[in-house]
């Protein structure tokens, strides 16, 4: 009963700050989209806080994230990762499915703040696209998010990685930082329980390695907690 009734509490609070926010947003969006970083991290932030205080559920980091300009490979079990993905990094751009432009509102104000849509049926076109606009955010200092995985893979499950991390990961010419989450067996449920959910960040994979070993590489370290 009590997991029923503090995600109850969860919901109603954080998806209710989430519409207030994506009003806020737009409106940033209008005003030239200064304001819309802040407005953003301010959801993340609320997101964090609805975590610890209503759901009971801490976050724990451990490693160290790479100097300078990095893809993060991030491993993925619910839609923690994709919310906490601002809390863990500064301004990062973040390679998102295409479908999730298509939500009124937070698609817009997504797009603005710095999400690369992922058209996974549009082969080399969609990869140079994404090519082209991540270069474009490394030379504004800003870290890069992909999913490997391509979607949301259950705790103890290792799914191969999407052909697409092999060729960002060619044409950006950037270290890799594989992140390790256990989010799943907390979060990935409708009756969230409370706990710790950590995220690990791995080894640092330096450029230029052949396919096989770079995916080897990062699909180890971003399932070290999925045991």
């Amino acid at each position: 009963m009590g997991s029923v009734l503090r995600s109850l509490a969860f919901y109603g609070a954080f998806y209710g700050g989430t519409v207030l926010l994506v009003l806020a947003g737009l409106i940033a969006i209008l005003l030239g989209g200064r304001g819309l970083p802040g407005v953003t991290h301010t959801w993340t932030a609320w997101h964090r806080w609805c975590l610890r205080h209503l759901l009971g559920i801490a976050v724990r980091e451990e490693g160290q994230r790479a100097e300078g300009p990095a893809l993060y490979a991030v491993k993925h079990e619910s839609f923690f990762e994709a919310l906490e993905t601002p809390n863990l990094f500064v301004r990062p751009a973040i390679f998102a499915k295409a479908e999730l432009f298509r939500i009124p509102g937070w698609g817009r104000v997504g797009r603005a703040y710095g999400l690369v849509p992922v058209e996974r049926t549009q082969g080399a076109k969609t990869l140079r696209r994404m090519v082209v606009e991540a270069k474009g955010y490394v030379a504004q200092g800003r870290p890069l998010v992909i999913f490997p995985e391509g979607t949301r893979v259950p705790h103890g499950e290792r799914a191969p990685l999407r052909s697409g991390f092999a060729g960002l990961y060619k044409l950006l010419g950037l270290p890799v930082v594989p992140v390790a989450v256990d989010s799943g067996p907390l979060y990935h449920r409708l009756w969230k329980r409370r706990g710790t959910i950590t995220v690990r960040f791995g080894e640092i994979i330096p450029p230029g390695l052949p396919r096989e070993e770079v995916e080897a590489r990062v699909h180890a370290a971003i399932n070290a907690l999925n045991g």
